[in-house]
């Protein structure tokens, strides 16, 4: 049923992608009524707000699955569908990727930049061609985790309970990031670390696979730790090491960004490392759905 589930909700939001942005509109809204309500500075009233909007929506759901799939199977498969097309989707970042790599490609840099600026919500007025294909290179990587590899892994483990728990997890972590916000969400950052442990290792194993694993496995170990997050530079390491592209470095269209390390091996990026990007990503799924169909078979052979 999981494999069942995952194919369905990937065909589904092919052909009609979850309009996100609503989605965030609603959550931001509610991340602000609890952070006006709850924050008096005390870092509990943070674990309380992480409760309501985290563990309890995602508790829920996974009571009603394991009730679904123990009356009705179907139900229990819509409602894993329904939560995968929420909480997993391509389509959250890879328009962003497809129309930089187009407007690099016919020389349209002036696109490029404002694509990129729009992607990131930061000022890409200044950066060349090469600066703007690194950047969306090390985007897609962890765009792909955080939308793909991420839920997916969760739902594996957890069910529709999983994919939710993760997401929305993640999405308060990252809004009470900064700001009056930044002690109340101490806990909810805390709780997606612990979340993401595990995921971010497989995602960064997945790329290896799809691509150079000794040059991944080498970038991973020996440069992950220079990035200013070390989980997000395991996953541009390894998906660097396995392009065979070097990204990180200063960016000096851009001031603030001036000691970023420089990650991977092998040549500078292009368009043409923005395309083998995208088979990489494709590819690491794949290998996931070939895992998974051989788990059931396996499942099934041994009935």
């Amino acid at each position: 049923m999981t494999l069942l589930s995952v194919l369905l909700a990937l065909i589904l939001e092919q052909f009609r992608p979850l309009d996100a942005l609503r989605m965030q509109g609603r959550l931001r809204s509610l991340a602000i009524y609890l952070e006006t309500r709850l924050n008096d500075g005390q870092p509990n009233r943070g674990v309380l707000a992480w409760i309501i909007v985290v563990a309890l929506p995602s508790a829920l759901v996974g009571a009603l699955w394991l009730i679904a799939l123990a009356l009705q199977p179907v139900a229990a498969l819509l409602l894993g569908v329904a939560m995968l097309y929420m909480t997993m989707g391509f389509r959250q970042f890879s328009h962003f990727f497809t129309d930089l790599l187009l407007a690099l490609r016919m020389g349209e840099l002036d696109r490029a930049r404002s694509l990129l600026g729009e992607w990131r919500n930061r000022n890409s007025d200044r950066l060349n061609s090469g600066e703007i294909a690194r950047l969306a290179i090390e985007e897609a990587l962890v765009a792909s985790h955080r939308n793909v590899f991420g839920p997916l892994l969760w739902f594996v483990l957890l069910g529709p309970a999983g994919s939710l728990l993760y997401r929305l997890s993640q999405f308060f972590a990252q809004y009470w990031d900064t700001g009056t916000g930044a002690e109340f969400g101490a806990f909810a950052r805390r709780a997606f670390a612990w979340l993401d442990w595990l995921p971010i290792r497989v995602s960064a194993a997945g790329f290896a696979v799809a691509g150079d694993f000794e040059d991944a496995v080498y970038c991973w170990r020996t440069q992950a730790g220079r990035w200013p997050d070390p989980a997000t530079g395991i996953l541009i390491a390894s998906g660097a090491g396995a392009l065979g592209v070097r990204l990180g470095m200063p960016l000096h269209g851009d001031a603030e960004a001036l000691d970023r390390p420089e990650i991977g091996t092998g040549d500078d990026a292009d368009v043409d490392f923005m395309q083998s990007t995208i088979g990489i990503v494709w590819r690491t799924l794949v290998l996931g759905l070939l895992l998974l169909a051989l788990i059931w078979v396996a499942g099934w052979v041994g009935r």
